[in-house]
């Protein structure tokens, strides 16, 4: 008999519902937090509140132009990419003037400048805004064990 999970690629990815409150968005960041720590994920300090940041925009702006529930899911891709995603059943981004005086309204500018990569596509019955960010990779380097590399570009500043 084959097990379901001995196909399954881990961490395997998460996803739950979030319903519209006053708790849902912070407990839903938190959640993310936890789960990428307990995968082991290697993000400073700064990266993981960048998460946390992106986490919090995104699923507040699916709350507040839907009023319903959206859901999250957190998964592990190749090449040390965490990916973060939440669906809603708008079928399009909010697109509100930028006003210079307003409160609100740039949650989208800030997940554009904090995540690797983000975007949106449409779904079944509305839409998925996601975004990814880099774990820190390091690299063996070619020293035989004397130390470790994170990229050659600081080599190029030396030289």
């Amino acid at each position: 008999m084959v097990s379901p999970l001995s196909n399954a690629r881990f961490p395997v990815p998460l996803e739950w519902g979030v319903l519209p409150g006053a708790d849902a968005v912070p407990a839903a960041r938190r959640l993310v937090v936890a789960i990428l720590r307990e995968w082991g994920v290697s993000l400073s300090d700064d990266a993981l509140q960048d998460v946390e940041l992106c986490t919090s925009e995104v699923i507040a702006n699916a709350l507040l132009h839907t009023g319903e529930r959206c859901v999250v899911s957190v998964r592990r891709r190749a090449f040390g990419r965490v990916r973060v995603e939440v669906a809603d059943r708008c079928a399009a981004l909010s697109q509100r003037e930028r006003d210079p005086e307003a409160t609100g309204g740039r949650g989208l500018l800030l997940v554009q400048a904090l995540a690797d990569a983000w975007g949106w596509y449409p779904a079944d019955r509305g839409k998925v805004v996601w975004f990814e960010c880099l774990e820190n990779v390091e690299a063996p380097c070619p020293t035989h064990g004397w130390g470790t590399a994170q990229s050659l570009n600081s080599l190029y500043e030396v030289a």
